[in-house]
């Protein structure tokens, strides 16, 4: 009776193994059938998902778009990095096309070597990557889009390194295949921002800038000449960067281009680093360059603030130089980072960015009494400063700024003007001086529709931008460049360039593609790490003042000693009795001082040190020992519940034995 029990349990257990085996793989069958667009999303941000932006364009598809997706799947599966990204984007397009609706079509190509598909991806100016020394195995793993006209758009590569501007790429290709026809944005500029053209002339070279390649990319990008009279009326948005001794007819056109409803954003800067001036001395070191609006300004009702810039200590970048013959990295308060708590996430054009990095940036400030909207877009953090330009130049050290460092506050360093404004020139157009230069060769002519009749005020509310920096611009606060196989690459390190496209886009009417690309490109700094580096790095600084102070002392005591030697030692090359107990007092106390030096960076590393591995256990060890203080608890109870469970099988048995006995 007893074997015949076990025998049934036996079979029951064994078929029921079975029974869940079929099940398991029924289940996996219909999981990947019916379950395969289904996303759990656990990362900050939702970057695994699409964004409402991308989600509203291809909602709003006006014709059907056809995407082709390129990729040696042979070769990618032999590079497991790439593989992994290959899936990646692979899942991403399926996404397209289910949101598309029927309007987004995706076709997945495999160009084999010497095959018509591998022709037609070089057709399309796809970039095929050698895999070995003789190039006969070409990685292709990029992406071709047409709209029903055959306008084409690419991506030559899709590089693994831009994986957080993934979706935006992908995006702005859509669109700009959704809506062919570009705004036009005209750039005045003394920088050489797109590059070629008049700043080329000026020696800052042609090839531009990545902010410039990002324009140029969205926009029909016009460049103006920095002494224009007319600014044409097709012209959608005007960019003016680094506005520097602009004439009387200049400043009037940028005037009457926003007073009759043009849309601007504006670019001044009190200490140009970008920009340096030669001085009038001969052999002297360059100088930056400052530029300003302060006659527009003025009429609107701000002003940037003279020979200043704003500095901040909390989100300072480090900078490494020399101090004699030993390298030291300083926090340099000029250049410094504006982050999303500093930012006006309300604006559309600020929502999602990540942060800006600015250098010697300007103030800016709404005068009293001025009836416009002013509308600070970015801050500097609570421990802001003035700092005046006349402290800054070549022979500046950066630890000279940190020592005499006052914290005053926030600061406004970019901000959106609205409302209704008067012009600058009341008196009307100004008239060209007597020894005034022929307008520029560059310069398009003007045609009847561009001689516009002088307006005093704006009809309608005027919408700027104005941004108390130019330096961000430039590619080394915000972006790597490298050469890939003969094509620039840029990886943003930074939303500057997010930030300058967000807000053309914006003043252009777009706000969808907005909120793509400032989601993209997020990073967690360690900022309580920063914070003890920069504690530590103030209290460093206080103590090697402390003994430059006793240093110059004890040299002004030892000069006084020396002064009032006896005559008979006048002439003698030995020190007194109290010289050397001055000396000898001055030596311990230089030991002790450079002790406590060492004992302050030492503390600054043991402080460092113990939060890495805090943050190192949290991450690594305390899972893992969770994991296993669970595991023993889950055994030590089931091992408790056998013996129980046969324990009472037990008694049971005993049981029914003396019964049948």
């Amino acid at each position: 009776m007893v074997k015949s029990l076990t025998f049934n349990r036996n079979l029951l257990s064994s078929s029921s193994l079975v029974t869940l085996a079929i099940l398991f793989f029924a289940a996996n069958i219909l999981a990947v059938v019916l379950l395969s667009s289904l996303r759990i999303d656990l990362t900050q941000g939702n970057l695994y998902t699409l964004s409402q932006g991308t989600r509203n364009i291809l909602s709003g598809l006006p014709e059907p778009i056809t995407l082709r997706f390129y990729v040696s799947k042979s070769l990618a599966t032999s590079a497991p990095a790439v593989s992994a990204y290959v899936t990646r984007v692979e899942e991403l397009l399926r996404e397209y096309e289910r949101e598309g609706d029927g309007k987004l079509v995706l076709q997945i190509l495999d160009p084999e070597p010497f095959s018509e598909e591998e022709d037609r991806a070089v057709a399309y100016g796809l970039q095929g990557v050698p895999v070995d020394d003789t190039g006969a195995r070409t990685l292709y793993f990029g992406l071709v889009g047409t709209n029903s006209v055959n306008d084409q758009q690419t991506i030559p590569f899709f590089d693994p390194s831009r994986n957080d501007q993934l979706e935006y790429d992908v995006t702005q290709l859509v669109y700009r295949l959704a809506h062919p026809k570009q705004p036009v944005v005209g750039v005045l500029s003394s920088l050489p921002i797109l590059g070629g053209g008049q700043a080329a002339m000026m020696g800052g070279g042609s090839e531009g800038t990545v902010m410039g390649d990002q324009i140029r990319r969205l926009f029909e990008a016009r460049e103006l000449p920095t002494d224009t009279t007319t600014i044409a009326k097709d012209i959608d948005v005007l960019m003016v960067v680094h506005p520097k001794e602009l004439s009387e007819g200049t400043l009037y056109a940028i005037d009457q281009f926003i007073l009759r409803g043009g849309r601007a954003m504006l670019f001044v800067d009190p200490y140009a680093e970008s920009d340096t001036a030669s001085s009038a001395m001969m052999g002297a070191p360059p100088q930056a360059a400052s530029s300003n609006l302060d006659k527009l300004f003025a009429a609107w009702g701000i002003t940037m603030a003279a020979k200043a810039v704003a500095g901040d200590l909390a989100t300072a970048k480090k900078v490494q130089f020399n101090r004699g013959a030993r390298p030291v990295v300083i926090d340099y308060p000029i250049w410094f980072e504006v982050r999303p708590e500093q930012m006006a996430t309300d604006d559309v054009i600020m929502g999602n960015l990540s942060q800006i990095t600015v250098a010697s940036p300007g103030i800016l400030t709404k005068l009293e009494k001025a009836e416009i909207e002013f509308l600070p877009l970015m801050k500097t953090t609570k421990q802001g400063s003035t700092i005046p330009t006349d402290r800054l130049g070549p022979f500046m050290q950066p630890q000279d700024l940190l020592r005499g460092y006052q914290a005053d506050g926030e600061h406004v360093l970019a901000a959106r003007v609205r409302g209704k404004v008067k012009t600058a020139f009341p008196d009307g157009k100004p008239k060209p001086a007597a020894d005034a230069e022929p307008p520029s060769e560059t310069e398009p002519p003007s045609s009847p529709e561009d001689q516009s009749p002088h307006l005093a005020e704006s009809a309608d509310p005027i919408n700027v931008i104005v941004v108390a920096d130019s330096d961000f611009l430039q590619d080394r606060y915000w972006a790597q460049v490298r050469n890939f196989f003969g094509q620039r690459m840029a990886i943003p390190e930074g939303g500057n360039g997010n930030f300058v496209v967000s807000a053309l886009d914006n003043l252009t009417g777009s706000n969808d593609l907005i909120s793509v690309r400032n989601r993209a490109g997020h990073t967690r700094p360690f900022t309580r790490v920063k914070l003890l580096q920069q504690e530590a790095a103030q209290a460093f600084l206080q103590k090697e003042k402390q003994l430059q102070d006793e240093l110059r002392e004890t040299e002004r005591k030892l000069s006084e000693l020396q002064q009032t030697k006896e005559p008979q030692n006048a002439n003698a090359l030995v020190l007194s009795s109290e010289q050397e107990a001055e000396l000898a007092r001055f030596r311990q106390e230089k030991i002790r001082i450079r002790r406590e030096l060492r004992d302050v960076q030492h503390e600054l590393n043991k402080n460092i040190e113990r939060l890495e591995n805090t943050i190192m256990f949290l991450n690594i060890g305390l899972t893992p020992l969770l994991v296993g203080i669970g595991g023993v608890w889950l055994s030590l109870r089931r091992r408790r519940r056998a013996a129980v469970k046969h324990q009472t099988t037990s008694n049971r048995h005993n049981v029914a034995t003396e019964a049948t006995a």
